[in-house]
């Protein structure tokens, strides 16, 4: 997951402007890249619900819905946009390397192959494992049954 950079704060002194306490906790053990890199941090994924979703080029390819993360390593890894004029249904939409923008979320999909995606029923707010294993395999992405009792990967938050 990549964040946009943002401007550096009017508040945020310059590091040569910190002092004596700074550089002792720059010498401390460097903690590890999810703990420090805003880019990979964890982010209030509630906030995502409504934003727009991008393609790769920058094309809009609706409003999100929802975000569906993996129950294994609890990182999102699609969210639903509503799809069609008439008879409108859900089309999940791959978040692996989703770029955070100000106003949206970048996907590395095209909005072509979203719109080619397979159209999967939900039960409740579940796909069953085969229709997890065609919406990854449409994505070209790795699949593998999970741990858990009902073999599924995914659940909606």
């Amino acid at each position: 997951m990549i964040e946009a950079s943002p401007s550096q704060s009017v508040t945020d002194p310059p590091r040569a402007e910190l002092g004596a306490d700074a550089a002792a906790s720059e010498s401390a053990p460097v903690a590890d890249a999810a703990e420090t890199d805003p880019n990979v941090a964890y982010r209030d994924f509630s906030e995502w619900h409504g934003r727009h979703l991008v393609d790769c080029a920058g094309q809009r390819i609706g409003k999100l819905e929802d975000v569906y993360f993996d129950v294994g390593t609890d990182q999102p890894q699609f969210a639903t946009v509503k799809q069609g004029l008439i008879g409108r249904h859900l089309t999940f939409v791959p978040l692996t390397d989703v770029t955070i923008g100000p106003d949206n979320l970048q996907v590395p999909a095209s909005r072509a192959k979203v719109r080619g995606a397979p159209t999967l029923d939900l039960v409740g707010d579940e796909l069953s494992q085969a229709d997890e294993s065609t919406l990854y395999h449409y994505y070209e992405l790795n699949y593998t049954p999970s741990g858990t009792p009902s073999g599924r990967r995914l659940a909606r938050r």
